[in-house]
């Protein structure tokens, strides 16, 4: 059971870290979800910068030792995404583009909410 909620962790991790870069995308059609957006996007800096640990790498870290494996080795991002969905030398490329998208989502929801819709005129 322990492989199995090391799993579904893994999973809603993976699904945070998309909600971060791309939920301000969200806040297009729904406005209101920027400011939880905000929240995520401010803990995933928070995590990243500070030595903060995150609340789902520790949950699994704990479903993992249960299984007898030890902890993710470096933390979630260095063992799953940095030098295996991207080189490790390109982690500041990725890092400026991640920011990149996060303005481009933020001034898109900035000016969808400044900007009346056609059915509210």
């Amino acid at each position: 059971m322990a492989g199995v909620l090391a799993g579904a962790t893994m999973v809603v991790h993976f699904i945070a870290l998309l909600y971060i870069g791309l939920g301000g995308f969200l806040a297009w059609r729904w406005p209101r979800s920027i400011f939880l957006h905000v929240f995520f996007a401010a803990w995933g800096v928070l995590v990243n910068v500070f030595p903060v640990p995150c609340p789902l790498t520790a949950l699994e870290n704990h479903f993992r030792r249960q299984q007898g494996l030890g902890d993710l080795p470096g933390g979630f991002n260095e063992h799953y995404i940095i030098g295996v969905l991207f080189p490790a030398d390109y982690i500041h490329v990725v890092a400026i583009g991640a920011l990149i998208v996060l303005i481009v989502s933020y001034v898109g929801a900035y000016l969808r909410w400044r900007t009346p819709t056609v059915a509210a005129r």
